[in-house]
């Protein structure tokens, strides 16, 4: 008890002298735990991870999809932030080591009023939704959205000339890449507008060569995604899709342009204070297979993923920052497209159920309101 003390009052005092230094500076350390149980009609093998999923990636197997610490600072002309994650999403998802663990360090400097740069590893700023269950209507993630880098590395030039507008612009080492495969840079643009506190709708892109050295055909690849969001009283609508190109990389010639395309629409409704239900439907189409993976069908044919999806779920939520979720899916493939496995058969649908519980806490929160009002909330100190 002595050593919390002790390190809580460092962490005030170091906040409390930046205050002296710059009268907006903040320091915030913020935890999330999702734990999950989740079910597949699929059958991969004890324990493995599940084709396309990002979250609550394993089947009977009662685990933790993540435990998150986010420290951030933010000053005037100065801010960083630092996020490190464990558990069955980074296992699923991210960078093999040494950076499995870390989701996010970049620092900024501001350059000009409402201009930073900001350098470092981000999460990704292309597509609809985001990665984590605490941020999305749903627990799981669209096909489309899987297939969306879930990182990246580099510069980010962020503006804010209004309340209302938001652009960034980055310099990337590549799609879903820490450390840069060759020496040609990637491009990307996030634009987003907020007509008012209930719309707003945005564009991201990426634009970039990821072709490894020894590679005589170039493999230019161009990703754009739209998204709009909507939110009335008890109403939350989300509405997104993605379109891609890349050069060289049809099935039939492998000298010319593939396309890629996946939509999404999200609903969540508020039925009482504390319980709302929700609904997802998606549509991934890679006939050339260059953004999934390329197959052989049921008729010998080559080919990429083609799949439609309906996801629909309850939520409850003890209180404001904790939810308990139950959900299910069911992902339905292109006739010919036979990939999933159970009982010595294989399917062209997957169905899919899981249970989610999460938690979001700010570790100085308490430790602030106790100093500051130490009255009416005594530190018990033990001999």
């Amino acid at each position: 008890m002595q050593a919390l003390l002790f390190i809580s009052s460092f962490l005030l005092s170091q906040h409390s002298y930046a205050q002296k230094l710059d009268t907006v500076s903040t320091f915030s350390i913020t935890g999330y735990v999702d734990a999950y149980y989740a079910y597949y009609s699929d059958s991969v093998g004890p324990g493995k991870i599940q084709k396309f999923v990002s979250t609550s990636p394993r089947s009977n197997s009662p685990s933790l999809n993540i435990a998150q610490l986010t420290m951030q600072y933010n000053a005037d002309k100065i801010r960083g932030t630092v996020a490190l994650h464990f558990g069955d999403i980074p296992a699923a998802t991210w960078a093999p080591a040494p950076y499995n663990n870390l989701m996010e360090a970049h620092v900024g400097v501001k350059i000009y009023s409402k201009l930073w740069i900001d350098a470092g590893f981000f999460r990704t700023h292309l597509g609809t939704e985001y990665l984590l269950p605490v941020e999305n209507i749903t627990s799981s993630v669209a096909v489309g959205t899987y297939y969306e880098p879930f990182y990246e590395s580099g510069l980010r030039l962020n503006f804010d000339p209004t309340t209302k507008l938001e652009i960034n612009l980055f310099l990337l080492n590549g799609y879903g890449m820490f450390i840069d495969n060759n020496n040609k840079k990637s491009f990307g643009m996030g634009v987003t507008y907020a007509f008012n506190d209930n719309l707003n709708i945005g564009y991201t892109n990426y634009i970039g060569d990821d072709t490894p050295p020894g590679v005589a055909d170039g493999h230019l690849r161009i990703a754009q995604n739209a998204f709009l969001n909507y939110q009335h009283k008890k109403l939350k609508i989300q509405v997104g899709g993605d379109y891609y190109m890349q050069q060289n990389s049809d099935l039939a010639t492998g000298t010319k342009y593939a396309n890629m395309y996946s939509a999404l629409a999200n609903a969540r409704y508020q039925l009482r204070n504390k319980l709302a239900v929700y609904a997802r439907g998606e549509v991934f189409n890679d006939p050339d297979g260059f953004a999934s993976t390329i197959i052989t069908d049921y008729n010998g044919n080559k080919t990429g993923y083609k799949l439609w999806g309906a996801t629909a779920g309850v939520e409850y939520k003890p209180t404001a920052e904790s939810y308990v979720r139950l959900e299910g899916r069911r992902l339905q493939m292109d006739h010919d497209q036979y990939i999933y496995y159970h009982d010595g058969e294989y399917y062209n649908y997957r169905y899919e159920v899981m249970v989610n519980a999460g938690v979001t806490f700010d570790l100085l929160r308490n430790i602030r309101t106790r100093m500051e009002h130490p009255a009416d909330n005594p530190i018990p100190v033990t001999e």
